[in-house]
């Protein structure tokens, strides 16, 4: 189990010093502001979705601790050429992962990479750290002029 939750921090340690889709991509068409009012992480989110509803591309900027920066750059890399119905799947299985019980939320092997935040959830305090990315892209999607919070 050790080895797995070195794995498992590596890849946050790794995401979280060069991540993923970092930056705005050509022609984004959605936007969305995040911020979690209780350590002072804050990301905007853009994408460019087309014609069929699917995200074309995504991309995100903006500052925040190891874990909201590593969970932005999975998730980009995750729902890349995803409708909207399978980002809402994803980000229901996405919490569940990091708010229950292994034998109640998703199992972590469904999630792929993005598995690697299952430990997340013995530290409530950094469940809002993991899904600020996550209630930012739905606000992208649902082009709101408000800010994403984590309350």
């Amino acid at each position: 189990m050790d080895d797995l939750r070195d794995l498992y921090q590596s890849t946050i340690l790794d995401h979280n010093k060069s991540p993923r889709n970092f930056g705005v991509p050509a022609d984004s068409n959605r936007d969305a502001e995040g911020y979690n009012p209780l350590c002072g992480d804050e990301l905007h989110v853009y994408l460019r979705v087309d014609a069929a509803g699917r995200i074309d591309d995504i991309g995100f900027e903006g500052s925040g601790c190891a874990i909201s920066r590593a969970s932005a750059s999975l998730m980009t890399e995750y729902v890349k050429n995803q409708s909207r119905e399978e980002v809402d799947r994803v980000f229901d299985a996405f919490h569940d992962l990091v708010t229950k019980a292994p034998k109640e939320g998703a199992t972590p092997e469904s999630l792929g990479k993005l598995a690697v935040f299952s430990g997340v959830r013995e530290f409530p305090m950094r469940v809002k750290c993991a899904t600020l990315a996550w209630h930012t892209l739905r606000a992208a999607l649902d082009q709101t002029d408000q800010t994403a919070v984590t309350e």
